[in-house]
């Protein structure tokens, strides 16, 4: 089974961690959650859901993994803003491996610089910034683009969401 990397911090948009995170676990894959700092608990912005944190951005690198999902809401904002995990996104999408990123998810590849020619989809309020990255942006509930990445805009996208991710790791 896939050894997925989960990339969160706190403020995370609650759902968009523990659904798609459950329905992986219930199929067998292992998604392990990465910050600066392992064993600390991060919050969701709704503080629905509490998540510890399996390892630390220094202690793992992409090649130890088979997927990267984003999970949405504030954490991919300021994740962004620290090298480490913009440069952990980048690996993903320059060596072909699956990435899903929902909601707001998409502004670590933004920021990675690697959105250029590729079909996405995210919340309203960054699709512009998605175009502006040189991305097509389609307003749909999924979008699956070059059987590598997997993007959708909000809680109520996460059914299909999960449905192409899985579709993507077996």
């Amino acid at each position: 089974m896939a050894k997925i990397a989960t990339l969160i911090t706190d403020y995370f948009e609650d759902v968009e961690y523990t659904e798609p995170a459950q329905s992986f676990r219930e199929v067998g894959h292992d998604v392990i959650t990465i910050e600066k700092e392992q064993g600390k608990e991060v919050t969701g912005k709704q503080g629905e859901a509490i998540v510890k944190i399996d390892e630390n951005i220094d202690d793992v690198t992409p090649d130890k993994f088979d997927a990267l999902f984003i999970p949405g809401g504030f954490s991919p904002d300021q994740l962004r803003a620290d090298d480490r995990f913009v440069n952990f996104a980048k690996e993903f999408m320059d060596t072909e491996k699956p990435v899903f990123a929902i909601c707001h998810g998409p502004q670590l590849l933004i920021t990675a610089k690697v959105l250029e020619g590729r079909t996405v989809t995210g919340f309203k309020s960054i699709q512009t910034d998605l175009a502006y990255a040189g991305a097509t942006v389609k307003d749909q509930e999924v979008v699956v683009c070059q059987n590598q990445l997997v993007t959708s805009r909000q809680p109520d996208d996460i059914p299909l969401f999960i449905q192409e991710s899985l579709k993507l790791i077996g």
